[in-house]
Parts: structure tokens; sequence; C-alpha cells
């Protein structure tokens, strides 16, 4: 397919953080229950919620369905639509109890953990790229089996709403964030991977405002182009830092599996810095796509993902 860059501009003001506020809103819905119930009670009542969002809630309803249309290879249907909200309210659940420290309630398997390890081992930090897919806070079940230290890199905006959040579901967890747009963010970040951590942000959302160092890139992704930011990858780059790809996958019940892939190596110097992060970006999301079909109901981005890119097609049809 072509791949096209143009600066990572969004026509829908402030789309991110309405999208984190929806998410911090069920956050907060999930910790009130999962505090007041336990797991199992809590996990029988997500039931009736969940039914509650797929008959009330239209337009997330739609958007999942195009999604697993195109993740599935058929139509879906209401049941496919069930299964995936209700497998993003169970890793919304879950979340609070990991939270919480509360690993043993849990079952995990792990895929290419020595590709974090391996740098760790040396005293090296790793940045990690994930995605809207499973749990990143299962994630953090690998901090705790291996001494290793995570965090996330996130917008001020974004990080204030979780923090807040948190404060209120689990007052004493442990969860670092590093956000950006802040003067001293590069030099955290730097010090945070120079101490042997892992920095994880998430790479499928393109980012808010506009931007001289990110861009979006155009990629093929579950049959039609979408847009991807370059951004994570650039900061790699000039870090010059290994990236891997993260997913905590949820396979239903207690169970987690925890993937990860090395997708570039900027340690050493670069010849062609804009064709390397490009082909870290096309790795990205050929293993995104990849785990989309392998775990449909993982994915968990409730709206039109694919609007942008055909924005943009139709723009130069029209030219």
């Amino acid at each position: 397919g072509t791949v096209k860059s143009e600066p990572s501009t969004t026509p829908r003001a402030g789309w991110a953080s309405q999208r984190e506020r929806s998410s911090l809103l069920w956050l907060r819905l999930m910790g009130w229950i999962a505090l007041a119930a336990g797991r199992r009670i809590s996990r029988a009542l997500l039931h009736p919620i969940v039914l509650y969002f797929v008959l009330a809630a239209g337009d997330v309803r739609r958007h999942s369905r195009a999604y697993l249309d195109r993740a599935l290879g058929r139509k879906a249907g209401w049941r496919d639509v069930y299964r995936h909200l209700f497998t993003f309210a169970a890793t919304l659940l879950d979340r609070v109890y990991l939270l919480r420290g509360r690993f043993d309630e849990f079952e995990v398997e792990a895929s290419g953990v020595e590709i974090v390890m391996q740098p760790f081992a040396n005293g090296e930090g790793v940045l990690a790229c994930g995605a809207h897919l499973g749990s990143f806070e299962a994630l953090r079940m690998i901090g705790h089996d291996h001494g290793v230290r995570v965090a996330m890199i996130m917008y001020e905006d974004n990080a204030r709403l979780i923090n807040a959040t948190l404060a209120a579901i689990a007052p004493n967890a442990t969860l670092h964030t590093i956000a950006l747009g802040r003067v001293d963010a590069m030099l955290s970040l730097r010090r945070w991977l120079d101490d042997g951590g892992v920095a994880g942000m998430l790479a499928d959302r393109t980012l808010p405002g506009p931007s001289q160092r990110s861009k979006s890139v155009t990629l093929p992704f579950l049959g039609a182009p979408a847009r991807f930011p370059d951004g994570p990858f650039r900061l790699a780059a000039m870090l010059h830092r290994k990236v891997v790809f993260m997913a905590g996958i949820y396979r239903g019940g207690r169970q987690y599996e925890l993937r990860f892939a090395e997708l570039a190596d900027f340690g050493a110097a670069v010849a062609d810095r804009d064709a390397a992060v490009r082909a870290a970006v096309e790795r990205y999301v050929t293993t995104l796509e990849s785990l989309c079909r392998e775990a449909p109901y993982n994915w968990f981005n409730f709206y039109d993902f694919w609007a942008d890119a055909d924005a943009d097609t139709s723009e130069r049809t029209a030219s």
C-alpha cells in the first residue's frame, strides 16, 4: 500500500480528552462495583450493564460492528458486539484489582518477555508501544514478577484525569506517569530509561493538535487506509532506544497473555531516520492488525477509526 505522511492534525478538537473521560467514567463505575461487591459478583453485574450499552449506545454499537466486520472477516452480529463490550468492561473491572496490586487474582502467560528483560539485565530502559488493546495494567504484572519498573507516557490533561480517578479507586497505587507537554518531560523520560525502566505509550490514535515533530502515517489496516502517529517512534529514535510492541491480551475468566515483539532498535546510528521511523510504524501496524484478527474482541477504539483517512482520500479526489 501507499504510505503517506502529513502533519498530525485533528478535525474534532478535544476528542482525545473526551474519549479518555468516557473511559474513566467507566473505570469509576467499575471501581465502585469492584470494591463494593468483589470480583465474582462484580463480573456477574457486568452483564446487565453491558446489555444496557449494547441497546442504548447506538454510536458505540455501530462503531463496534464496523470494526468487528473487518477483524472477523464476516458480518458481526449483536452477540459479537455484546462480547466486544463485555471484554472491554471486564478489562476495566480487572484494572481496579491490578492497580490495587491484587495480582494473585489472575493467571498470566507471557511470550517474548526476554525482549524486555535482556536490555533490563544490562541496566538499559525500553520504550514500549502498545495500543487500546486488552489491558495495559496487565503489563504491570511483568514488573511485579520480574522487578521491572513500568511508567506510562501520556499527555498532561489525560495524566491528570487518570491520577484523579486512581486516587478514588486505588489510593495506594504506584502508577508512574510521564506527562508530555511539560518542559521537563524529556528529561524525566530520559532519566527513567537510564535507570532501567520501561516507558509505555499507546500508538494507535493520532495525537491532538498540530505538531512540528510528529506526523501521521496512512497505512492499510484491516482492509482500509487508516492514520497512525509516528511520534512514539520519533521519540525512540531521538532517545536512541529500542522500541518494542506490548499487549496484555484478555483471554477470558482470570487469564491474560502478555505479548512482546521488537519493532526497532534505534540504539545504533541510523543513516535515514525518516525511513527507519516509517519502517517501525509499518511493523507496529502489521503486528497490531495480526492481533486484532487473533483476538478481535480485545481492541477498544469505539469510534470511526478510518474516518480521517477517508476524509483525506475524499479531499484528494475533490481536488
